[in-house]
């Protein structure tokens, strides 16, 4: 069996990683907070928590890999959303408008994370459908006395818990410092957090112990892992801008509400995206949502490729050079595999040097060269590049559709000796950049333009087009 390593966030350090139960590896990555759509950012921890389900599977078996990704679907942002929408004039009770919300903006968001070529997750709780377990956990807590009741709200004593701040490796004077602590007359400490607080009559709520109300952010996480994979499961994933206080308070309400449960043996974080080296945000108009970019043409697999060519743990610079080189990739490979069928899922195995690409901390970067090296295996690569999430069978269909539809040289359908031929030319010159020798490259381009076809290149690729005195057989020893 192959070995995995990851670098486990707790304990700053790349360790083998040793499920509990190999034949019930459990996994929980904190989803999107639904009440708008998902921007770049979000979807990093989507397409590397992706990446690792799949080596997980294919290493233990996908019957047995369980993995979580949850849904926010109570928070004071959907709510506000909702209410705008209702001073807007939008008809039905604001309970209605935040039901109406947050399912169109689930839908919105499968709809996106598909076109990423992101598989979904075994389970996706909502929070609203796990409200019974919070206050359930909410009272063991306060039991063991690590929480107590003022005001109608419940709060979690950070004193209580000696560990807190192990995960982030931050002292409480640093988290207060870092982190918007309310200050609360209610609060024993500025660092208690809350578990449960209360609800006006026309704000969502539930019915509690401690009077009508809803559930604090970090014990929605909690308790749906809690019931969906036990007191103690394998990792726990999410983007680094949840490690503190998210992550850190996660682990402090989990442990204490068990005797034994250690919450998450492995935390993994992903770092943050950038815009063409800034930090994305709407004053520099450089925020974009994945919806933006697809509407604007550019396909989901391509940004899923700029994204796996940078390591997880390491900043993300989304640039248009980046897009337009996997841009061009992506088409190099669908113009080498596109009349290929894939291999049956039952009867193929991935390559073995590229599962230890990815069993090294997710090395995905040497996963895209290996995926590359294998231009020359046509079969190889489209059963291989499938496997890491690329050349699905939408991708495919629709490349099929488009160039069915585009008139050929060779007749009314598709030019496979082209785009064969093309495909070939990008590669040379993709080589060529790198050893400044193009003699090959103007090789293949006088050849193409004696046999009559104009060559057309640019940054996102080869395109080659029969002109006016296009002559097939002069092309057969090209091939």
């Amino acid at each position: 069996m192959v070995e995995i390593r990851l670098t486990n966030s707790k304990t700053r350090k790349k360790e083998v990683f040793e499920p509990i139960d190999p034949k019930n590896v459990r996994m929980y990555v904190c989803g999107p907070t639904v009440y708008d759509r998902a921007h770049l950012g979000n979807a990093r921890p989507v397409v590397v928590f992706d990446v690792l389900n799949r080596l997980l599977q294919s290493v233990f078996g996908s019957e047995h890999v369980t993995y979580v990704r949850n849904f926010t679907d109570v928070d004071d942002k959907i709510n506000a959303t909702a209410l705008a929408r209702k001073e807007a004039g939008a008809e039905g009770s604001l309970e209605d408008l935040i039901h109406e919300r947050t399912e169109e903006t689930i839908g919105w968001y499968h709809a996106d994370m598909d076109a990423l070529g992101a598989l979904r997750p075994n389970h996706e709780p909502r929070a609203t459908g796990y409200i019974p377990q919070m206050i359930a956990m909410i009272e063991g807590l306060i039991a063991r006395g690590h929480a107590y009741a003022a005001e109608g709200h419940v709060l979690f004593s950070v004193g209580s818990y000696a560990d807190y701040g192990a995960l982030s490796g931050r002292s409480v004077e640093d988290m207060i410092a870092g982190a918007r602590v309310e200050v609360a007359p209610y609060k024993r400490d500025p660092m208690d957090f809350v578990l449960w607080k209360p609800s006006s009559d026309d704000l969502p709520g539930w019915d509690s112990p401690w009077g009508r109300g809803r559930p604090g952010w970090h014990i929605e996480c909690s308790s749906m892992a809690d019931d969906l994979l036990g007191e103690e499961f394998d990792i726990h994933g999410g983007g680094i801008d949840l490690q503190f206080p998210h992550h850190e308070n996660e682990i402090a309400q989990s442990c204490c509400a068990h005797d034994h449960g250690g919450f998450a043996r492995v935390w993994l974080h992903n770092e943050m995206l950038q815009v063409e080296g800034k930090k994305m945000s709407k004053s520099l108009g450089n925020f974009f949502t994945v919806r933006d970019l697809l509407d604007q043409g550019v396909p989901g697999e391509v940004i899923r490729f700029v994204f796996l060519g940078t390591h997880y743990r390491k900043p993300m610079d989304w640039t248009e050079k980046k897009r337009a080189e996997a841009e061009a990739t992506l088409r190099h490979w669908m113009d080498l595999t596109w009349e290929l069928e894939p291999t049956d899922p039952g009867e193929f195995v991935p390559q073995l040097d590229l599962v230890e690409a990815l069993a090294n901390d997710m090395n995905t970067h040497l996963a895209l060269t290996i995926l590359r090296a294998l231009h020359h295996e046509p079969q190889r690569l489209l059963d291989n590049a499938r496997f890491v999430g690329f050349l699905s069978d939408e991708a495919r269909a629709k490349d099929r559709a488009e160039r069915t539809a585009i008139p050929s040289g060779f007749g009314s359908g598709p030019s496979p000796e082209l785009m064969k031929l093309a495909a070939e030319l990008d590669l040379i010159r993709n080589e060529a950049k790198a050893t400044k020798d193009f003699s090959r490259v103007d090789a293949l381009k006088a050849a193409l333009a004696e046999a009559g076809v104009e060559v057309r290149m640019s940054k996102a690729g080869v395109e080659l087009l029969p002109g006016a005195g296009f002559d097939p057989a002069k092309l057969e020893g090209l091939l």
